[in-house]
């Protein structure tokens, strides 16, 4: 049975954004990327936080190089669809249209984004009228 993706704290999500943003890196390379200061508490929380993302499968760590190397092992889409749907499950019996409605009904959206929805929304369109073909 596969294992259910475990949500990410905003302190390990610190540390996901880091690898999103500056690619792979050491323990040290990432604390001085979030603290901007080596101390050795704050090198023993961003070791701890990679320990728990690893747990979580979110990162991959390369155990050949020296200092071992980190690389985030999940994507942003894939965490901001994991917030989601954990956040439909809590509030709306796991449907995703009413927190989607409420998002685009209570932001002001740019054209850019208004057009991006309609491209989405047209190209799901098209694969499911190619599915049912």
């Amino acid at each position: 049975m596969a294992r259910k993706p475990q949500d990410v704290t905003d302190a390990e999500l610190a540390v996901l954004q880091a690898l999103w943003d500056g690619g792979t890196a050491s323990a040290r390379e990432l604390t001085l990327r979030l603290y901007r200061r080596l101390t050795e508490s704050n090198l023993a929380t961003v070791q701890k936080l990679l320990k728990r993302l690893e747990d979580k499968d979110c990162i991959s760590r390369n155990r050949e190089a020296w200092p071992h190397v980190f690389t985030a092992a999940v994507g942003r889409e894939e965490l901001i669809g994991r917030r989601l749907q954990t956040t439909a499950d809590a509030l709306c019996e796991g449907a995703l249209s009413p927190l989607l409605t409420h998002l685009v009904k209570t932001r002001r959206l740019s054209p850019q984004d208004r057009q991006a929805l309609r491209d989405l929304l047209d190209e799901l369109e098209d694969e499911g009228g190619r599915k049912d073909s």
